[in-house]
């Protein structure tokens, strides 16, 4: 199924407050530094409307009568084209890399420590990252970088070509949830849950909260779990997720059984030749962990200013067909025309 990006961009205010040396009794405001995010590579700016959403016609097979609502959307952020297989695979590639990364670090491959940081420039103690500075030896690698990097392939028993290991391509990463974050219920201090003056907070009540987590288990197998305990910290509204990113190449075949879809099996996603073709075979929990990557990436590239930095993320379905319409709300379907 085609993917397309979608993220919301917002003019931050970044405030630079400072005690005036003047003033004349009267409210007037702080002074700030504004600062807003560039226009984001490859994408187009939806402006703000509204529109009928929903078919403006009954369907002419079952019989039923659509009643559209009007909707209002805000400005976003909508990518020109659909994702390509060119920039799914940098996602790929990209976790294909760190791993090879981290083993090129595992004293089992060797122990290269230039490969992963682990101190500052004081030789303080950090949480350990990779060091994407240090190439990978991809040319007369030594014996144990060989074996590092040969791992995340696998030998095709059938043609004995060499592939890249699609069940190693998994990605981790973390999503903070500020909506369940934000809810007063969900407060970690009582008094505050209930603003009521009149009303004695329950400091004896207890908060259930449900967060999503994953791990990989002994057999190499991604377990998903969603957990519910009592609210701690705020971590507990920190959701983890694992998935393996490498698309289904034979949806070709599952989805079309009538056809002679089997070159695209062998060459969609791996021929150069279909680098500007849309991506197929994505699910929703691989496109949203391509987005949490393409988030990640543009942050690691903007420097202090990747606090203020929106995510990238899906469209809601109002921001789909608002954006399919094109301003006209008499077309049957978003797509016709």
């Amino acid at each position: 199924m085609k993917k397309i990006i979608v993220y919301i961009t917002l003019a931050i205010l970044v405030a630079a407050c400072a005690p005036s040396s003047r003033h004349s009794g009267e409210v007037t405001g702080v002074g700030g530094t504004a600062w807003n995010e560039p226009t984001p590579y490859g994408m187009v700016l939806i402006s703000r409307g509204s529109y009928k959403m929903g078919p403006a016609e009954k369907d002419s097979i079952w019989g039923t009568q659509q009643e559209p609502r009007a909707v209002s959307i805000d400005a976003f952020w909508m990518d020109e084209t659909e994702i390509t297989n060119s920039k799914y695979k940098q996602f790929v590639f990209w976790v294909r890399d760190s791993i090879i990364r981290e083993r090129l670090a595992d004293p089992a491959y060797g122990g290269n420590e230039v490969f992963k940081i682990e101190e500052d420039r004081e030789g303080n103690p950090i949480k350990p990252r990779l060091n994407w500075d240090k190439a990978i030896p991809w040319r007369n690698p030594n014996e144990d970088e060989a074996r590092a990097i040969e791992s995340v392939y696998r030998i095709n028993p059938i043609t004995g070509e060499r592939q890249l290991d699609a069940s190693q391509m998994n990605y981790r990463y973390e999503i903070f949830d500020h909506t369940e974050a934000s809810k007063r219920k969900n407060r970690l201090d009582p008094a505050r849950r209930d603003l009521n003056t009149d009303h004695s907070p329950d400091y004896d009540e207890i908060v259930m909260i449900s967060k999503d987590t994953a791990y990989i288990d002994e057999d190499g197998r991604i377990i998903r779990e969603t957990i519910t305990r009592p609210l701690g910290s705020e971590f507990d509204f920190l959701n983890t997720y694992i998935v393996n990113i490498y698309p289904d190449t034979t949806v070709w075949v599952n989805d079309f059984e009538n056809a002679y879809n089997e070159p695209y099996v062998r060459l969609y996603f791996s021929h150069a030749g279909y680098n500007d073709y849309p991506v197929v075979g994505v699910s929703w929990e691989q496109a949203n962990a391509f987005c949490a990557w393409r988030t990640a990436l543009l942050k690691g590239s903007v420097g202090r200013n990747a606090v203020v930095i929106e995510p990238y993320r899906l469209p809601t379905e109002a921001e789909w067909e608002y954006a399919a319409r094109a301003g006209k709300n008499e077309n049957k379907f978003p797509w016709t025309g």
